[in-house]
């Protein structure tokens, strides 16, 4: 795939898929009728509407729009901090939900939830889910820090531990949630149900300036993967840039997962199938890895949302789907390391 003609043809691909996605559901709209829904809507054009049902305007603005470019956005999301951890921690295993940053979301929600906190409205949990990962990036750091560098095992090593003391508390409370566990159960597993506009805003807003942060910086993390000491010697401060985009990916990671709950796989999948594609170069990966994550993502959720008889959480469908892949990524490194 071409560099550039690639990236155009993926974000065509995003563009028809999210307008196909549209028309589907319940009430059926065809994609003609999306597109002058659409355009009038832009361009404020109420001729375009004459002959078209009064509530499907309302449907697509209101109700199906912002979950379908949500989703997009989470799965772009989640790609780009894959494509980020896999360059740093130089592991192809790793996903944004290496270091612990997933179970911290589902702590802090799990505490609002158990909690009844509804002081931010509709928004309080996603707000506790931001924190719980924040608290735990901090806590890793602490951990995997060493006379002031980090060092890619020590930061692996500190996620699992910090993660598997979230799960045992996550467990604790559902034990203890009686009434609220089957709340706590649902969001654990992923939705974009319900998801509206400030959603959508407040995603992109921090998975552009994510993107930003990651492609000015992807040069660099071309280099650190022949090593810090060859990096160190093309002047790349290993350090700071390391902890820069660890913190980056990280807080859309953060975002993410406090808007639609937990969703594993799509930062582990998306990377490797692009790396194929565009080859490793970072400058090429992230936008492709971006637009694909969208692709995925905004696929599975219309899958579950307008296809199948009832509606599945997406991170059960993500993990069907991410779960044999996985697999076969650790069958291929045992078979190369057994060549060795």
């Amino acid at each position: 795939m071409a560099g550039k003609k690639g990236i155009f043809l993926l974000a065509l691909l995003l563009v028809l898929v999210i307008i196909f996605s549209t028309g589907m559901g319940y009430i059926k709209i065809s994609t003609l009728d999306v597109i002058k829904i659409i355009i009038a809507r832009f361009y404020n054009d109420g001729h375009l509407l004459r002959g078209i049902d009064n509530i499907f305007p309302y449907v697509i603005w209101e109700v199906r729009l912002p979950r379908i470019l949500t989703s997009a956005i989470v799965g772009s999301g989640l790609s780009i901090a894959g494509v980020i951890f896999q360059g740093i921690l130089l592991n192809p295993l790793a996903d944004p939900y290496t270091l612990g940053i997933s179970a911290g979301a589902a702590f802090g929600a799990s505490i609002a939830l158990i909690l009844n906190l509804s002081f931010l409205g509709m928004y309080s949990v996603p707000l506790f889910a931001f924190m719980g990962a924040v608290a735990t990036l901090v806590v890793v750091m602490a951990l995997s820090s060493s006379g002031g560098s980090v060092s890619s095992n020590n930061l692996i090593l500190a996620g699992i531990i910090v993660a598997a003391i979230l799960s045992a508390g996550i467990s604790f409370i559902k034990y203890v949630a009686d009434e609220q566990v089957s709340v706590i159960i649902f969001w654990l597993m992923g939705s974009f149900g319900s998801k509206g506009w400030p959603d959508v805003f407040m995603t992109f807003a921090f998975v552009l300036v994510g993107f930003g942060i990651c492609i000015f910086f992807a040069r660099d993390l071309n280099i650190m993967s022949l090593g810090d000491r060859s990096a160190f010697s093309l002047g790349v401060n290993t350090n700071r840039i390391r902890m820069t985009l660890l913190v980056t990916a990280s807080l859309i990671t953060a975002v993410c997962v406090s808007v639609s709950g937990i969703i594993g796989f799509v930062g582990l999948i998306i990377p490797h199938l692009m790396r194929f594609f565009v080859g490793p170069d970072s400058r090429k990966l992230l936008p492709a890895s971006a637009l694909t994550g969208a692709i995925l993502l905004l696929s599975a959720d219309t899958i579950t949302r307008a296809v199948l008889p009832t509606e599945v959480p997406i991170g059960v469908l993500t993990a069907l789907i991410g779960g044999p892949f996985f697999c076969y990524i650790f069958m291929k490194r045992r078979g190369v390391a057994g060549n060795v």
